[in-house]
């Protein structure tokens, strides 16, 4: 089988069989990935092959760069990151199964080395070789989650219990709904089958988790705990809170939780990667994501426990996109059974069936598993567009599989009567299936092709373990690298370090002096300014035993402490605004600053507000008064230069300030002209970068849509004369078999008369005539045999043209993707706002300690520092 060119939006699945034959035709099947948006159903018995058939589809999602959630409850799903380009008996080797080599009669290598030979020819007969496995692997990331084990990378369910970002004045109802599934998935796990509507613990939960929303606050379990005891809401319907749920009851439910909270067991929920679907569909740097959920190992509460919340928090998720006609990301539930039952509504099924509702127009695909076919709503799924059935093990198998097939095509608005499906069904074997796209104009019956990951079987917990070893190595790796880092204070030292020694030594407090004098150039009494001189003080936000700390780690030996000491020294505070306002771009930004300059010789005459601190802080955490500290150590307070003692000076600062803000501020937007997107003031650079892709790929689709349009109507001309020109060449075909026999028995004629010596002169001319006529009609033939070679080759050239053209769109997008401009925005004079300058106070701890060599005084800044990154207030 020659595979298709490789085409991004094409999904590489198989190849056609003849239902009438078996035999497989040389026909690929290249299924558009949009017509995932219509979302999916494969059943099929165990052996049936769905599982390679899912796994090749979601190869083809991986190399089309779309972003999709796994949810795995057997762990066949874990085979796709057994992927081996160099084909090699040793990459499969580990994870062979020891029994199925023993069956064998093999060895382990033995059986590793045929395994990756059948793999070999396998691909090649598909016209699959290692490089497009290379190609899979580097496509995407792919993290296998264990939620409640670390065996994989483990999940926080906290984040679910997250305030969603989303209006209760636009978006109440799928608020509620999500306070809904939430509620139901934490009462199931403590063993309470909650109706939302007459269960009082679903309305008390309800009622809280929208009072904390509703104000935008987060939840956990023991925030909710102490909720359950004493309600932020004092009424529910017309009852008082007590006589609706008396407390004493309340107090068992929060007893459940609690007791669920502290079991050792369920610290593993607690911990991990946030259940965030942004960071589940794209990594940090903005490459996609196909993250796989192994939940074998859960019960079948943790299970639906854990299944609610993510597909409530897709929900959510989905809600804050923006419409696509192209496939943006994919949802795959490997088998449905009991999360999406006919007549029960566990907490899984509402949040399923409204993203088969609504996903369509943001983008998402759902595409759903079972080999349990009775137990399924079929009337849920009539929103499939596309059904994947193959091999079925039962008679009523068949028959509830065809009822919710006829009707997801008769919600399509097509009839199921011109097509015998009950005998395409009935005669499927292994790896055959039954394709109903409503998107195709009938049910193709294919092979599906050979999985690039080898299909090795469920995976059990430590074989996850080992398979996500190398992964949560470089998560840990990456995360420590990230983590962000405190600022180091500026110690100020008066003599020069020591050579390291690894401890510290605390003085007691009786050893300190109960009321130590001022430092030199410190007073106990804080100078008096004029009251129209501004003061503010900078919040502390270092502890004394942390300015101890980091006064031990820089001196690098130990210290004994003799002081410690609150000490505020006066700098220059300026608050300020900057509003951005670029109409054509509908760009609206205002940035708030708050610098600090601090006070030196030098900069008294002339502040550098280029050089000055841009503080982490808003103006409404300034504080009025000096922080307190133990009368033994202060706070003493420097004295203020007369250079910013004065009204007057701090106004002429404020200007300098309006100046610098005016001609150095800007807002920079990265731009990409093509497509006409400009990064959001606020949005991350991975956010923009997703957005990217997604608008090419729309922009692509698009494209690609207009140029087989514009080749359909050339095509369909062409295929209709060919159409002809067969049909000719047919009844050609026939009158020259018809003439020959003519010829034949005319010929007869004529040889018998001159036997009988009869005259035969109107005979021969007969025999002449139909000989001549032969000839024309194998002229004809000959003629129309050319004709038809011609116009194949004209629609094999028109083809290739196409798929041509189509790849050159395709990489035009994606190289324009990099096509990345700067531009800035520059605000007008009226645009800058000097909120106030004021002598600003900062806090240090001065810190008197002996070194083993000298008595020495270091003071540590005890204010929030600015981040690295934004160190300066430079433009």
């Amino acid at each position: 089988m020659q595979a298709p060119p490789e085409r991004l939006g094409a999904f590489y699945l198989g190849a056609e069989i003849d239902p009438q034959t078996g035999e497989q035709l040389n026909t690929p099947i290249d299924y558009d990935a949009r017509d995932l948006t219509t979302h999916a159903v494969c059943v099929g018995m165990t052996g049936s092959g769905k599982t390679g058939l899912c796994i090749g589809l979601l190869e083809e999602a991986a190399i089309d760069k779309v972003p999709a959630l796994i949810i795995d409850p057997k762990g066949d799903l874990t085979n796709l990151l057994l992927q081996f380009p160099d084909l090699l008996p040793s990459d499969f080797r580990p994870w062979i199964n020891a029994d199925d080599a023993r069956r064998k009669g093999q060895t382990v290598d033995e059986y590793a080395a045929a395994t990756a030979q059948m793999w070999r020819k396998g691909l090649a007969d598909w016209g699959q070789g290692p490089e497009r496995i290379q190609m899979l692997k580097d496509a995407v990331d792919y993290t296998v989650y264990t939620p409640g084990s670390d065996a994989g990378v483990p999940v926080s369910i906290l984040g679910s219990l997250a305030a969603p970002k989303l209006s209760f004045d636009s978006d109440a109802e799928a608020i509620r709904d999500r306070i809904a599934g939430t509620t139901a998935a934490l009462l199931g796990l403590v063993g309470v089958d909650a109706d939302p509507v007459r269960s009082r613990e679903a309305i008390l939960l309800s009622n809280i988790f929208e009072y904390y929303w509703r104000r935008g606050e987060d939840l956990d379990l023991a925030k909710l705990i102490l909720a359950i005891q004493t309600p932020p809401v004092r009424q529910l319907g017309v009852f008082d809170v007590d006589t609706f749920f008396p407390q004493k009851d309340r107090f068992g439910l929060a007893m459940a939780f609690n007791n669920l909270m502290a079991a050792p067991t369920f610290q593993a929920w607690l911990q991990g990667d946030p259940l965030d679907i942004d960071h589940l569909f794209f990594t940090a740097e903005g490459k996609p994501r196909h993250s796989i959920f192994y939940i074998a190992h859960l019960s079948d509460s943790e299970r639906m426990f854990f299944v609610t919340l993510l597909l409530e928090a897709l929900v959510t998720w989905m809600r804050g996109q923006t419409g696509t006609t192209s496939l943006r990301a994919l949802l795959y539930f490997d088998e449905i059974f009991g999360f999406f039952p006919p007549v029960q509504e566990p907490p899984s099924k509402k949040p399923l069936l409204t993203l088969l509702k609504q996903a369509r127009a943001f983008g998402l695909g759902a595409v759903l598993v079972t080999q349990n076919p009775v137990d399924i709503d079929y009337k849920g799924l009539t929103n499939a567009g596309t059904w994947f059935i193959g091999k079925l093990q039962a008679e009523r198998d068949k028959e509830r599989v065809l009822q919710g097939l006829k009707g997801a095509i008769a919600e399509a608005g097509r009839s199921s009567d011109a097509v015998d499906y009950d005998t395409l069904i009935t005669a499927l074997s292994s790896r055959i299936f039954l394709m109903n796209n409503v998107h195709e104009d009938g049910p193709v019956v294919f092979q599906t092709r050979w999985a690039m990951s080898y299909l090795r079987g469920p995976l059990t917990r430590p074989q996850v373990r080992e398979l996500m070893a190398p992964k949560k190595a470089a998560l840990a790796a990456l995360a420590a690298s990230h983590v962000e880092a405190v600022p180091t204070p500026h110690v100020r030292q008066t003599t020069a370090e020591a050579a390291p020694i690894p401890a510290v030594s605390m003085p007691a407090a009786a050893a300190r002096p109960a009321e130590p004098s001022a430092p030199k150039g410190f007073s106990t009494v804080q100078a008096a300014l004029d009251p129209s001189v501004a003061q503010a003080y900078l919040p502390v936000d270092m502890s004394r035993s942390r300015a101890v700390k980091v006064v031990a780690d820089d001196a690098g030996r130990a210290i004994d402490v003799k002081t410690v000491q609150m000490i505020y020294e006066p700098a220059v505070l300026g608050a300020a605004s900057v509003h951005f306002l670029d109409r054509a771009r509908k760009i609206d930004e205002k940035q708030d600053f708050v610098l600090l300059s601090p006070v030196t010789s030098s900069a008294l005459t002339n502040i550098d507000w280029g050089r000055a601190d841009a503080l982490p802080l808003t103006l409404s955490a300034l504080e009025r008064s000096p922080a307190r500290a133990e009368t033994a150590e202060g706070p003493f307070f420097a004295s203020v230069p007369e250079e910013i003692n004065t009204e007057r000076e701090l106004r002429a600062i404020a200007s300098d300030l309006s100046d610098w803000l005016y001609y150095n501020k800007r807002l920079t937007l990265t731009t990409h002209a093509t497509l006409g997107i400009h990064q959001q003031p606020g949005e991350s650079d991975r956010a923009f970068r997703i957005r990217l892709q997604d608008a090419a790929r729309q922009q692509r689709d698009a494209e690609v849509d207009k140029l087989r349009s514009k080749y359909r109507t050339q095509l369909d001309r062409l295929q209709d004369k060919l159409d002809r020109n067969e049909k000719d060449l047919a009844q050609d075909e026939a009158e020259l078999s018809s003439r020959k026999q003519q010829e034949w028995v005319s010929l007869g004629e004529t040889v018998l008369n001159v036997f009988l010596g009869r005259r035969g002169s109107r005979v021969l001319s007969t025999a002449v005539s139909k000989r001549r006529m032969t000839s024309k009609a194998k002229g004809d033939i000959e003629r129309t045999q050319e004709e038809i070679t011609d116009l194949q080759e004209e629609i094999a050239g028109l083809q290739k043209e196409l798929e041509s053209a189509a790849d050159e769109i395709t990489r035009k997008w994606a190289e324009l993707l990099d096509d990345l401009t700067s531009e800035d925005v520059k605000p007008r004079r009226t645009d800058v706002d000097v909120e106030f300058v004021a002598v600003g106070w900062m806090p240090s701890w001065l810190v008197t300690y002996h070194d083993g060599i000298a008595t020495r005084r270091a003071a540590v800044p005890a204010y929030a520092l600015p981040v690295q990154e934004t160190k300066r207030a430079d433009g």
